[in-house]
């Protein structure tokens, strides 16, 4: 009897996922194996890092505003300033404001005065 040749399906499959691999070291990118259980882990890796980069640029921010608050006035930080803003119903999001305090500092005292005034009124 003559040898049957193997389809192309598996051989596919693995090509696919060796080019998913291809930046790894050593085995990581060579044994098919290996190759696989490390493109479970990157995956769910990147699933958790992408959470967890999330929270750390939340952080972030909220420092970047904190500090920059803190420099204006001693009795005045940044969970006051969220209060007022949520109170006096302003829509700016952390990231925004974060980047108004690094770029343009004037501009967030002007908005965190305008909210004090409003507030005493």
């Amino acid at each position: 009897m003559t040898r049957i040749r193997r389809g192309y399906i598996a051989r596919r499959r693995r090509t696919k996922i060796r080019l998913f691999a291809s930046s790894f070291r050593g085995a990581h990118s060579r044994l098919t194996r290996t190759i696989t259980q490390q493109k479970i882990r990157a995956l769910v890796s990147a699933h958790r890092d992408r959470d967890r980069q999330k929270r750390t640029f939340r952080r972030l921010w909220i420092t970047r505003i904190n500090a920059v608050i803190r420099e204006k006035g001693v009795f005045y930080s940044y969970s006051r300033l969220i209060h007022d803003l949520y109170k006096s119903r302003v829509l700016l999001n952390r990231k925004i404001l974060a980047q108004i305090a690094i770029l343009n500092k004037k501009s967030l005292y002007m908005i965190s005065n305008e909210i004090i005034k409003h507030k005493i009124k």
